[in-house]
């Protein structure tokens, strides 16, 4: 690749450096995201993690004979730590799909176990870095989560689909009186049990974790059983685990009329999506009070960026 494909890619990467270095400066923040597939011929998300680098390439059909690849990875990765000021042996890169929603986030990769701690509104998560294809904390949540903290007082809160319980975690922080974590994965169950333990939230009689397919758990809840509901589901799911295929456009209606009927009068629903061609189907869902936030949820970090839907709905 010409040198002034790598001087285009510098200069972009330490532009969006400086801009998004002050707002997480600002804002406290140790992870964010610094560079979005900018220019086509550099597809990377590049992501800070405290004092390490997550890279991930999307895959593409770019033809270069394997030595000439190599080359250019290797060259591009030079240029990433130049400008973001990371060693090589900081950077962490990841082959990744193009926008396959979160239906990747539970397969495994490697196994090397290397867990970071880092802090994001003074709360602190447990990342990996190396065995899966997501980090274990969707920085495009990180003002649905504030949002959440801030009206969780003396809540009953359900996170579903939890993944690691990031959500579950700023609930707690905001006082709630449970919070229940539900996922179909142990492993990523278990990771949320160890973010609330690192941020000390341990009371059993408060904080339970349900191991369960959403779509058969749902319909064992009783009604009016929760102030507050999270669900952020991959886009599609067919794991062995579960009892039917998970397809969030043709399922998503069932999912929220289930959610409006455990939740108790007044409560509310942060419901969200990846699915890029999502379409929400208002006129079969049982609330008149359905407003999209996604304007409303993205961080500094993701403007223009961003391609999921968030939705806040109200019993």
């Amino acid at each position: 690749m010409r040198d002034d494909k790598f001087d285009m890619f510098r200069n972009r990467l330490a532009k969006n450096n400086k801009h998004l270095a002050k707002h997480a400066k600002r804002l406290k923040l140790s992870c964010y995201r610094v560079y979005d597939h900018d220019i086509p011929e550099f597809p990377f998300c590049i992501e800070f993690y405290g004092a390490y680098l997550y890279v991930a390439e999307y895959k593409r059909n770019h033809q270069f004979a394997d030595w000439i690849y190599d080359d250019w990875l290797t060259e591009s990765l030079q240029v990433i730590g130049e400008v973001l000021q990371v060693e090589q042996e900081n950077i962490f890169t990841k082959l990744r799909q193009r926008k396959m929603g979160r239906q990747g986030q539970y397969q495994k990769l490697e196994n090397s176990n290397q867990e970071l701690i880092v802090e994001e509104n003074g709360l602190k998560f447990i990342i990996n870095l190396t065995d899966y294809l997501d980090t274990g904390l969707f920085l495009d949540h990180r003002v649905t989560r504030e949002k959440v903290r801030h009206i969780a007082e003396n809540k009953k809160l359900l996170n579903l689909f939890a993944y690691t319980g990031s959500f579950s975690v700023y609930a707690a922080a905001g006082n709630a009186a449970e919070v229940v974590t539900v996922d179909l994965s142990n492993t990523y169950l278990n990771w949320a049990k160890k973010n609330m333990q690192l941020n000390e939230f341990v009371n059993d009689a408060k904080f339970q974790f349900v191991q369960a397919d959403v779509l058969q758990y749902l319909q064992e809840v009783a009604s009016e059983r929760f102030d507050i509901i999270v669900m952020d589901p991959p886009t599609f799911s067919n794991s062995k685990k579960m009892n039917d295929i998970l397809d969030i456009q043709r399922d998503h209606v069932f999912l929220i009329n289930q959610c409006l009927r455990i939740m108790k009068t007044g409560g509310v629903l942060y419901f969200s999506t990846n699915y890029r061609k999502f379409i929400l189907e208002n006129q079969k869902i049982n609330s008149k009070k359905i407003k999209d936030i996604t304007a409303q949820t993205i961080s500094f970090d993701f403007v223009g960026k961003l391609s999921r839907n968030c939705f806040l709905i109200e019993k």
